[in-house]
């Protein structure tokens, strides 16, 4: 069977991969090869890692697909592809880091970190005016969009804050909240709100919703860029409607340098950095080689997903 790699691997997963692949498994690295040769390539994989172009599966369709395991634990970029191969995403492996960035953000604005790190950087020495500035997370009023692993990890990290935590989520019977008039409704009593939501959810953090939330709290995002009316996240920032934003994703990527949110001083932006943790790429080969497992034997994957409904 054919194998191709579409993400660039560490030299270390590189060979963690090569050293366990089952022997009847050739893989062909796409950082190994031209661009243009790298969608021919594809067109002959039959096993598939990675989160290659949408259109690439309109263009040059690997017909022999028979497993592709997607990367990233999001997957709606692939709705609308046709294909008949078993398909994995990697569950709920950036959960944990993507929540502890979240956390990090958040405890940080209130203790003005990113604040101190330029006066450092300047060799300014405030002091005690930046003390009469400091909040604290302790006993905040949260509301986490997305009852899934990323927000259910963001929910067990703000235990020890004390934090009254809600779930808003359509479909879970445990969530508190299940709509955006239910949303809407309950965010004047929200200090933060962290959106955890999938890509699927296209600009469901509204301008109606953002105007609903009271001067003094705190977006964060983690989820994906779409899912929040920039422009209108923007302008209550800039009016102080907001007291700040943590954003790891924002809905062009890179943020282009004229955007005005780089230089607003309420807003700490992650670049998409959330899921980093130790050994990154070597997780995603092991996960890669336990399905690939469980498929030659013709067992249930792990995190097994269906594109067309986008879970």
């Amino acid at each position: 069977m054919q194998l191709f790699v579409y993400p660039p691997l560490s030299e270390s997963a590189r060979a963690l991969l090569l050293q366990q692949l089952p022997a009847d498994i050739t893989a062909t690295f796409r950082q190994d090869l031209p661009e243009t040769k790298q969608a021919a390539a594809f067109q002959q994989a039959e096993v598939l890692l990675g989160n290659p172009p949408a259109e690439w599966f309109t263009t040059t369709p690997p017909a022999g697909l028979q497993f592709w395991q997607i990367d990233s634990a999001g997957i709606d970029r692939y709705q609308q592809v046709q294909t008949g191969a078993q398909v994995a995403n990697i569950g709920d492996f950036f959960a944990w880091p993507c929540a502890e960035t979240m956390v990090a953000g958040i405890l940080g604005w209130y203790r003005h970190i990113p604040e101190l790190a330029v006066l450092q950087a300047e060799k300014k020495w405030v002091g005690a005016p930046i003390r009469l500035k400091l909040g604290l997370l302790r006993d905040k009023r949260v509301i986490i969009l997305g009852s899934g692993a990323i927000g259910q990890a963001v929910a067990q990290q703000l235990t020890g804050f004390n934090c009254a935590v809600r779930f808003l989520a359509r479909t879970d019977p445990k969530a508190q909240l299940h709509s955006k008039e239910e949303l809407q409704t309950a965010l004047p009593e929200t200090d933060i709100v962290v959106n955890c939501l999938p890509g699927s959810a296209e600009n469901f953090f509204s301008a109606e919703l953002i105007d609903a939330m009271h001067p003094g709290s705190i977006y964060a995002s983690v989820g994906r860029g779409n899912t929040t009316d920039e422009a209108a996240l923007l302008k209550a920032l800039q009016a102080g409607r907001l007291a700040g934003a943590v954003l790891d994703v924002t809905r062009q990527e890179p943020l282009p340098t004229d955007n005005p949110l780089w230089q607003l001083p309420n807003v700490l932006l992650t670049q998409h950095s959330g899921g980093g943790q130790p050994g990154e790429d070597e997780g995603k080969v092991d996960i890669l080689l336990r399905n690939l497992h469980h498929f030659q034997r013709s067992e249930p994957l792990e995190n097994s997903v269906q594109l067309g409904r986008g879970y």
